[in-house]
């Protein structure tokens, strides 16, 4: 017993160490933070950490440490570092300062937000009122109502490809089925892949998990292509994940087939979960392939009536994927809210039987104008694929697209800074979810304040 008692106080001595240098680390992280936001410089750098990563291992091979557990230390530490630098960034959401400003008599043009500006479908205000007579307003199964299900498990079934009801589950919105999806099949320190630039959720969610995002980056230059191979550098042994979301939120870019074949086999060779964000497939003006498609048991689809049906009020969603996945997301889903609202649910229903092809055309020939509005102000972008949105390159003379967009906002039009998609400070996200007027109009008062900072 003299033995153990010697040893456990040995090994409380190194925890107490462990504690100390823990905080040392923690203080200089702090310190880091501060002057990487004084300069406005990135908080992660994907290159020291690989670099460091890399060292970690060599260590482990070493002192013969298992090389998951070493990477699993480091992917603690670096989150805890994120986490503290995090709280010295500055960062104001455009939209609520844009409604702060309207709330005061302020004109805004809103060309910041994805929510398209025409009505539902007629449909759902017929079902709106059938409902209070119906059976459609108790508790219903966690999974969502099965009329639902199978509707939507019989649209996404192919003639190689036989969706059941059983493998859809609806969410209330795309977002919060993110959140469960991350929630149940990820843990802490797992790791993802995440290809910029993306909708701000994925890494937001992944950083509340303690989960690391790994990120493959895209230029305008290289026609926001992901490069396969960068991508395959980024997987080790603590990766579970491939997000990918096409047509791209904010570039409106789809994936090339030969680029998408390559991805899936990349996560199909090393068992990785694939996550696609499709919410904007009713949106495609190019050649766009369904990872469903691809018939992976890994694959997880997720989808909205948002952007499609124009119901972002709604705030419903729906998942696709196997049994396994869609139980487990069951489980968590029944225990935070027991069922999606069920009169909303049978509007959805409703909704899934109406044409909504004249919503793609409206936002097609927007994002022409648009398109067309940029060139004679002589911007630089790459025309979208698909989604509703664009991506401007501003000129070299403006360095912060955060700042800029705050003095397009001063001047009555809101726009996305490109830094809340990732280190992309000197672009901005404009979305064509209002009037052609509106978006002219929009585009004038863009080149108004781009004459005067140059």
């Amino acid at each position: 017993m003299s033995k153990i008692t010697k040893l456990r106080s040995e090994m409380d001595s190194i925890t107490l160490q462990m504690i100390k240098l823990f905080k040392d680390r923690m203080e200089m992280s702090k310190r880091i933070g501060e002057i990487k936001n004084n300069f406005g410089i990135e908080i992660t750098d994907e290159v020291r950490e690989e670099k460091l990563r890399n060292k970690v291992i060599s260590l482990c091979e070493k002192i013969h440490l298992n090389k998951s557990i070493g990477s699993k230390f480091l992917n603690y530490l670096l989150y805890e570092s994120i986490k503290i630098q995090n709280n010295n960034k500055q960062n104001t959401s455009i939209f609520i300062r844009a409604k702060e400003l309207e709330s005061r008599g302020k004109n805004i043009i809103h060309m910041e937000v994805g929510e398209p500006d025409f009505q539902p479908p007629i449909i759902i205000k017929q079902a709106l009122s059938e409902i209070y007579d119906s059976e459609y307003t108790k508790y219903m199964q966690a999974e969502g109502i099965v009329e639902l299900r199978s509707a939507i498990a019989r649209k996404f079934s192919t003639q190689h490809n036989c969706v059941k009801k059983d493998n859809v589950i609806i969410c209330p919105g795309a977002r919060f089925a993110i959140y469960l999806i991350m929630a149940t099949i990820l843990n802490n320190e797992d790791e993802i892949i995440i290809i910029d630039p993306s909708w701000s959720a994925y890494k937001d969610f992944a950083f509340n998990f303690g989960i690391k995002t790994r990120i493959v980056k895209t230029t305008m230059e290289n026609n926001w292509n992901p490069d396969p191979n960068e991508l395959k550098k980024l997987i080790n042994t603590n990766t579970k994940m491939i997000v990918l979301n096409y047509p791209n939120n904010p570039t409106g870019k789809i994936l090339p087939i030969q680029i998408q074949n390559k991805i899936i086999k990349i996560a199909i060779r090393n068992n990785l979960y694939i996550l696609s964000d499709e919410i904007y497939s009713n949106y495609a003006y190019f050649k766009w392939k369904s990872i469903i498609s691809y018939e992976y048991e890994k694959s997880i689809i997720v989808q909205s009536f948002s952007k499609s049906h124009s119901m972002t009020g709604f705030r419903i969603g729906y998942v696709i994927a196997s049994l396994d996945i869609i139980s487990k997301i069951k489980r968590l889903q029944a225990l935070c809210l027991t069922n999606v609202s069920t009169p909303i649910q049978y509007a959805a229903l409703k909704a899934l039987s109406s044409d909504v092809s004249n919503n793609s055309k409206i936002i097609k020939s927007r994002l022409n104008l648009i398109s067309k509005q940029a060139k004679l102000m002589h911007l630089n972008f790459m025309k979208p694929n698909g989604a509703m949105y664009i991506f401007i390159k501003l000129p070299t003379s403006i360095t912060d697209s955060t700042v800029f967009s705050n003095k397009l906002l001063d001047s009555g039009l809101a726009v996305s800074p490109g830094t809340a998609f990732g280190n992309y400070k000197n672009f901005i996200r404009i979305s064509v979810c209002c009037t052609n007027k509106q978006l002219i109009e929009g585009m004038n008062i863009l080149n108004k304040v781009l004459d005067s900072e140059s």
